[in-house]
């Protein structure tokens, strides 16, 4: 949601910190890594108990993942491969700190209520992957209740009381499926249209390979018909030439016999 509404905001306040950590030399990249040692520390800390330290965490690790990409921008050094690390870091991170609450309830939860996060890391990285699928597709699938700035923030507040985690997981599930379904909706009607222009294209291309076939023909019928008329018109000359070339010998032997015959009269 975060991303969807507020991005160009964001990126407005963001941009001159962006400029200024860059000419201080530090790059997108030492980021997005030191992004993810401050995730595996607030693993760390959820995982003894330590929520409220966790808590500074989250938002240190938070503000790795929102500055790299300004600082990526004001060196000029955006780059596809700045983009998948970012990516890839960005789910490590999430299996990380999923991973310390995991263990949290191990230690205060028994029973099954262990498998809840990973029940959210699961529905989690189905919405990552709708994206990344939906984008390689040419299809923009951004949006919903429940992005990852949004999970941040709420396991924030759920990291302000031992009381508040577990009713803020449930809400995180719900929400994050919510989207999880919402994207796949939304792609599968977008989807739909470049189908059915496709058929649309494909039957253009059909018909107009059948009336290219048929000019063709016709074309080649007519040359026909052209070719034969030809060969008729010179067989005739040829004829009328012999015919004549013919006749006239036939005169000249005519008119030699007559000649003969006067001399020997």
């Amino acid at each position: 949601m975060f991303d969807g509404r507020w991005r160009d905001t964001v990126d407005r306040g963001t941009g001159p910190v962006g400029r200024k950590l860059q000419q201080v030399g530090i790059s997108a990249d030492v980021l997005t890594a030191t992004g993810l040692v401050s995730a595996a520390a607030t693993a760390v800390a959820v995982a003894t108990g330590h929520l409220h330290l966790a808590i500074v965490l989250l938002i240190l690790t938070g503000l790795h993942d929102l500055l790299d990409g300004p600082v990526a921008k004001a060196s000029g050094t955006s780059s596809v491969r700045g983009a998948f690390f970012d990516s890839v870091t960005d789910r490590v991170s999430d299996a990380l700190i999923l991973g310390g609450i995991a263990w949290y309830l191990v230690s205060t939860h028994p029973g099954h209520l262990v498998l809840l996060p990973f029940a959210i890391l699961g529905v989690t990285s189905l919405v990552s992957y709708q994206r990344a699928k939906a984008e390689s597709l040419g299809i923009s699938a951004k949006g919903g209740l429940m992005e990852r700035a949004e999970r941040m923030i709420l396991l924030g507040i759920g990291f302000l009381s031992a009381s508040f985690l577990v009713p803020v997981l449930w809400v995180m599930l719900v929400l994050t499926s919510a989207t999880a379904v919402g994207r796949f909706v939304k792609v599968w009607r977008l989807a739909e249209a470049p189908a059915s222009t496709t058929a649309r294209r494909e039957r253009r291309t059909r018909t107009g390979v059948r009336a290219s076939s048929r000019s063709a023909a016709r074309a080649t019928g007519r040359s026909g018909a052209t070719s034969a008329s030809r060969w008729r018109a010179r067989r005739q000359g040829e004829l009328s030439s012999r015919s004549g070339r013919t006749w006239r010998a036939r005169q000249a032997r005519a008119g030699t016999r007559q000649r003969t015959g006067r001399r020997h009269g």
